[in-house]
């Protein structure tokens, strides 16, 4: 660090840095003392002169630490400003730091808003079922509202059975046999056809996936397809329904399987 007797110019107090900077002069002694970012000089008489570049430094902590870094992961991030690349380098990593905090940010605000109108709808206070719905949210479960719909034995058995993964898992599971199912219904194919009974063997499997033996949670979850929703939600089921109904019936009938053997009396 250089000495200096008097303040040249191109050079500030730390006082001068800290009010250009909108901070208190505790806060740039304390980057100094943990090394984040020191004055490029010294005066004759002991005090720390800060220059414009030692600002364009003490902009990137904020910046990162406002985007919720922690001062060790801010000392990895910063870099040197010499060369006009090291400048661009450095403006480039905080920018994608921006975007990447800006999609974590948006993220949250529509996973908040998405709890609320749940919350408005439940019209009481269920923290489990808040939970639950804000794991779904993060699965990208498009049905995660469905879930104000359960009863507590229903959320019982699903937190019992699954976690964020394997739920992601039988989603995407049910979701694709759904749209399997659709594809054979706007093709014209018959319920009783190979195709169909092959369906209806996979659409059964994953049914018995979730109540995993327990068949108490099979008109529970049939009577998921009868829960107030969208307009869209309502047909599609609808039609999904009426479809492998018609096609479970075959399967059941050859397999010799008895789908409520066991169901208590609901």
């Amino acid at each position: 660090m250089e000495k200096y007797r008097a303040i040249p110019e191109g050079y500030m107090t730390v006082g001068e840095a800290a009010k250009k900077m909108g901070v208190s002069v505790r806060t740039l002694q304390y980057y100094d003392k943990e090394g984040i970012v020191s004055p490029s000089a010294q005066s004759e008489g002991g005090r720390r002169l800060y220059t414009e570049k030692d600002l364009i430094k003490i902009h990137q902590i904020l910046s990162l630490k406002s985007l919720g870094f922690s001062l060790d992961d801010i000392k990895k991030r910063l870099f040197p400003l010499d060369t006009p690349d090291e400048v661009i380098n450095a403006l480039t990593s905080q920018a994608e730091d921006i975007k990447n905090r800006i999609k974590v940010l948006t993220e949250s605000l529509r996973e908040i808003e998405l709890l609320k109108e749940e919350v408005i709808q439940m019209n009481k206070v269920d923290f489990k079922k808040y939970a639950d719905i804000i794991v779904n949210l993060q699965m990208n479960n498009q049905y995660y509202w469905l879930i104000k719909h359960f009863d507590d034995d229903m959320m019982e058995h699903i937190r019992k059975n699954f976690d964020q993964k394997s739920g992601k898992c039988f989603m995407d599971d049910f979701n694709k046999i759904n749209d399997e199912i659709i594809k054979l219904i706007d093709g014209g194919v018959n319920p009783e056809s190979k195709e169909a009974l092959d369906a209806a063997k996979r659409f059964w499997e994953i049914v018995s996936k979730f109540t995993g033996g327990n068949m108490d949670m099979l008109p529970k979850l049939m009577s998921v397809g009868k829960i107030d929703g969208s307009e869209e939600f309502i047909e599609r089921q609808k039609r999904v329904n009426e479809f492998i109904g018609k096609s479970l019936e075959i399967y059941f009938l050859n397999s010799g399987i008895n789908p409520f053997e066991g169901c208590g009396n609901e």
